[in-house]
């Protein structure tokens, strides 16, 4: 990460900021959040219309959206935050977050009319592509809540192992309407997450989507579900000028009138004058004489500020509500808030991408004190505004953690091959277990996440030798039972974490682990292990996290109609393709357990790094021959052979003068290898290519086009010009996987695989039913030839 470097025009003071408990220190709170107000509007307001935009699209941003937050953001930085502290910012609120950091001194001046300017700010808070401080990445609506929870179960895990972390708390700012996200219950209610005290979670209720005032927000609801799932709650509805009027004579009523109205209702009330506010706010209630006699001894700015006056927006009530945050338990703050506070769109319901015109930013800039032609002004140095800033950037400064280097993997852990009928999905419980012999430092790092599938997922043994990670030692009441296979020890030191049946939590906390290398210096190796017909379903939180910066391998396994009994709801089709199209990933889909064991290795040394990458791994539990791998007993072609393996490709079998190739991958070489055999005895030799990598294999297409920055050398090496035939490609997935291959020396091809549904039933029945199997690739070959 990037990060600015200090502004030299921060000045320093030796004096002390200004309580936000005393008057003077309210007062200066209130002016810095009414100037990242203005900021935040004025960073929108310049990028759509101070500088060029020759192609005329949209650059857009969210004034109103920003608005909506900025108290809560100002209490919570300039009162409440340490430099242990960790916060997620709702997407659309980067502004504010972006204008905080340039009031702070971690910004420069530069950036701000650079909103989503190639090079500039990005439209949504970036860990990887911002130039100023952020904790975490959002945009991804849901994603960013919760990934400060999976942020303090990593910063404990660290800390149970005693190799750092931080002990502070771990803030989300979340638009209400980001609890229509399944993520954010998913994560809540996962039994783990009731243990962490450190997470607050601030819900900006300002019942707006994009297109209208949401009628039914039932905030008693969702506050229910929070409580029940073992959260502190606090609720800041009224600003302390309301709870005031509450106190007075027929204050009563006009509290039961405000609760009892709708939203849509409310909202329209912000669209009044005051004189129109005393004809709507008595209503056709039985209270409306009550309400009359109330706002007849109220004057004009009263009535106007009465309807108004939220929680939210109540920087006395905010800074109260952080201070009373109970650090025994998670903590959600509903924060009723207007969407366009302080702007001239506030309340409207069609606010939320609407900008503000020249006119209206010239009359915000004179009601907040503001002079337009210098948009971008700090407070002067002398001024309580000034100190206050200094004060929280002092709080505030982190310096920066040097990043460890993650441990050395080894390139082979030296096991002889394999032989008889064995599984990749049972190669990867065992290549972990053989890590912890042949390289434990680098084992240590190791840490295993699945959804409640170890066992059957073959981590038995790597569960049993490392442990299960839990905040706090368990009891094992099964210890001493004679058939239990697998033993369940939790403790703080465990190295593997299982969560309930939600790959969106999985994930999650995945790409959390995989970013402590940069988060707190300290490189792990995770390994998140779901079903593989489910990587569609993690694909999103978990792409975010590799854009966010973590690190970490997904296997998927079972895959495929490999996995014939299950029938068509558990037969992955699509996955290969992921594995080719996600960004900063490499995939492997080994046919043998050598292979994996390989492939696995190399992955694990790339993460942790800042040129490291993620990975993907599609394994199967198709029992196949082990000696069909001909590993060479030589150790010089031992290696080559490695080295094939995991830059994607090798050689199973070459003739002098082949007719055609096949190029086969994972589960289904045996098929390749016994259709070569046939083809040869029918006077058509075929070679076989073992694809273990595609996206490896497209990826030197490309370079050999010129179109990425990897060697082509391996396309060479197994698809050398000189032997170019008819192709045949076949795997059990969709057949446009391997496609491009027929492009590597521009041959005629073929392209088996899977492209439908499929259903329950042996092996060879489901094979024949998709087309995978030997006779359909010897007929393709025949075809070809």
């Amino acid at each position: 990460m990037a990060y600015a470097h200090k502004d030299s025009a921060i000045p320093t003071f030796e004096s002390s900021a200004p309580d936000a408990t005393t008057a003077q220190g309210g007062a200066a709170l209130r002016a810095v959040e009414e100037r990242l107000l203005w900021l935040s509007t004025s960073i929108i307001h310049q990028a759509n219309h101070g500088r060029a935009n020759p192609s005329g699209v949209k650059v857009g941003g969210h004034q109103a959206s920003s608005a909506s937050i900025t108290s809560i953001m100002t209490a919570l930085w300039f009162h409440t935050l340490t430099a242990r502290d960790r916060v997620s910012v709702k997407p659309h609120a980067s502004p504010v977050l972006h204008a905080i950091n340039y009031l702070l001194g971690e910004l420069d001046e530069a950036y701000l009319p650079r909103l989503r300017e190639f090079g500039g700010l990005q439209s949504y808070p970036s860990r990887t592509k911002d130039p100023d401080q952020v904790d975490y990445s959002t945009g991804s609506v849901g994603i960013g809540a919760t990934a400060p929870i999976w942020g303090a179960l990593s910063s404990r895990y660290l800390r149970g192992r005693g190799a750092g972390g931080s002990p502070g708390r771990q803030f989300s700012l979340v638009g209400d309407a980001e609890l229509d996200e399944g993520a954010c219950w998913e994560a809540i209610l996962e039994p783990s997450v009731a243990d962490l005290g450190e997470v607050t979670w601030i819900v900006d209720l300002n019942r707006q989507s994009l297109d209208r005032v949401v009628p039914g927000i039932a905030a008693p609801r969702l506050q229910g579900l929070f409580a029940s799932a073992g959260w502190q709650v606090i609720t800041l509805k009224y600003g302390r000028f309301l709870e005031e009027l509450f106190t007075r004579p027929d204050g009563a009523a006009l509290r039961t009138r405000l609760d009892d109205m709708s939203n849509p209702e409310f909202q329209r009330l912000l669209r009044c004058s005051p004189a129109q506010l005393r004809e709507r706010l008595p209503g056709d209630g039985p209270d409306g004489a009550a309400l009359t006699r109330l706002l007849g001894h109220l004057d004009d700015a009263e009535v106007h500020r009465a309807v108004r006056n939220l929680g939210g927006h109540d920087l006395a009530a905010l800074t109260d509500a952080y201070d009373r945050i109970d650090d025994t338990r998670p903590t959600v703050i509903f924060a009723y808030t207007i969407k366009g506070n302080g702007l001239p769109t506030e309340g409207h319901p069609q606010n939320h991408s609407s900008l503000l015109t020249e006119e209206q930013m010239r009359a915000l800039a004179d009601r907040l004190g503001v002079d337009p032609q210098r948009p971008w002004s700090r407070f002067a140095n002398d001024t309580s505004e000034a100190r206050l800033c200094h004060a929280a950037a002092a709080r505030l400064h982190r310096e920066k953690t040097p990043a460890q280097a993650p441990p050395v993997v080894p390139a082979d852990i030296g096991r002889a091959a394999p032989t008889g009928m064995g599984t990749t999905q049972q190669a990867l419980g065992r290549t972990l277990l053989d890590l912890t012999r042949e390289a434990p430092e680098t084992a240590q790092r190791v840490v295993t996440v699945s959804p409640d599938v170890s066992s059957s997922t073959n981590l038995g043994g790597w569960v049993n030798k490392v442990g299960v990670w839990s905040t706090a030692e368990r009891t094992d009441w099964f210890a001493d039972d004679g058939e239990t296979i697998l033993h369940w020890r939790e403790r703080p030191t465990g190295q593997h974490i299982e969560l309930g049946i939600a790959e969106t939590n999985l994930v999650g906390l995945l790409g959390e682990l995989g970013a402590t290398w940069s988060r707190w210096g300290e490189p792990l190796l995770p390994i998140g292990v779901v079903y593989d017909p489910f990587v569609a379903r993690a694909l999103e939180p978990w792409s975010f996290g590799i854009y966010a910066g973590g690190q970490s391998i997904l296997v998927g396994t079972p895959s495929g109609v490999s996995l014939a009994p299950e029938g068509g709801a558990h037969q992955s089709i699509v996955t290969p393709s992921i594995g080719i199209e996600q960004p900063g990933c490499v995939s492997y889909e080994p046919a043998f357990a050598i292979d994996l064991e390989w492939c696995l290795l190399a992955c694990l040394a790339r993460l942790g790094r800042p040129d490291g990458s993620s990975a993907y791994l599609r394994l199967s539990t198709r029992p196949v021959d082990q000696s069909l791998a001909a590993i060479p007993a030589d150790p010089a072609a031992r290696e080559r052979r490695r080295q094939l393996a995991v830059a994607g490709a090798y050689s199973l079998i070459r003739h002098p003068a082949p007719a055609v190739t096949i190029a086969a991958m994972g589960a289904v070489v045996p098929e390749a290898l016994a259709a070569s055999a046939r083809l040869t005895a029918l006077g058509t030799p075929a070679d076989v290519i073992c694809v273990s990598s595609p996206d490896l294999l497209f990826r030197a297409l490309r370079s050999r086009h010129a179109q990425e920055a990897d060697s082509a050398w391996i396309l060479d090496q197994v698809f050398p010009a000189h032997r170019a035939t008819p192709l045949v490609t076949v795997l059990d997935g969709h057949p446009h996987t391997l496609a491009f291959l027929a492009g590597v020396n521009q041959v005629r091809a073929a392209h088996l695989g899977v492209t439908r549904f499929g259903q329950s039933g042996d092996l060879p029945d489901v094979y024949r039913e998709h087309g995978i199997d030997a006779d359909s690739i010897v007929n393709a070959g025949l075809n070809l030839a």
